[in-house]
């Protein structure tokens, strides 16, 4: 990889790689599926995961968010507001975000990850020192708050996974 802009995009492609592969083939029950009352489901999961990816990206862009732009919090219908990225979600919560068909998460994903990609070839390595959040100390940059994201979304990819293979195994 020659630049970190390649880097960066190599690491949201294989997020969106893993979304595929832990939605692919379930159904919406199964998807819903919480290994106890307080765990996450795999579409939780997947739906917070990229909510967090498109809320944080689309800031750091100067952008609207793909959930918001696009009317995907509509196509969800979910019990909260479409503000709302999951952070802070109660056990209720969760089990609010249920009986959804793969392909919808996997839609969403796919759009964010297209509006992410296209942001990201807009970017130098300069581009990576620029402050994007001075309410911290120290103040986050862009590299930082791409990490940052990265991070959390491969945390919550490998959760699903984990929901997945707990759900195969024999």
């Amino acid at each position: 990889m020659s630049t970190s802009r390649d880097l960066l995009v190599d690491a949201f492609c294989r997020i969106r790689d893993t979304v595929h592969e832990v939605t692919e083939g379930l159904s919406p029950e199964e998807l819903a599926v919480r290994l106890d009352d307080g765990a996450n489901s795999i579409a939780w999961l997947v739906w917070h995961l990229t909510r967090v990816q498109d809320n944080h990206l689309a800031d750091a862009a100067g952008t609207d968010e793909v959930w918001i732009a696009q009317e995907w919090s509509q196509r969800y219908e979910l019990p909260f507001s479409r503000f709302s990225t999951g952070y802070g979600h109660s056990p209720g919560d969760v089990a609010g975000v249920g009986g959804m068909p793969g392909e919808l998460l996997v839609a969403y994903h796919d759009a964010v990850h297209e509006q992410t990609v296209k942001y990201l070839g807009t970017l130098t390595d300069a581009d990576l020192d620029r402050v994007v959040d001075d309410a911290w100390t120290p103040a986050v940059t862009l590299g930082v708050r791409l990490v940052s994201v990265l991070s959390d979304d491969l945390q919550h990819a490998g959760q699903a996974a984990f929901v997945r293979g707990w759900l195969e195994r024999p």
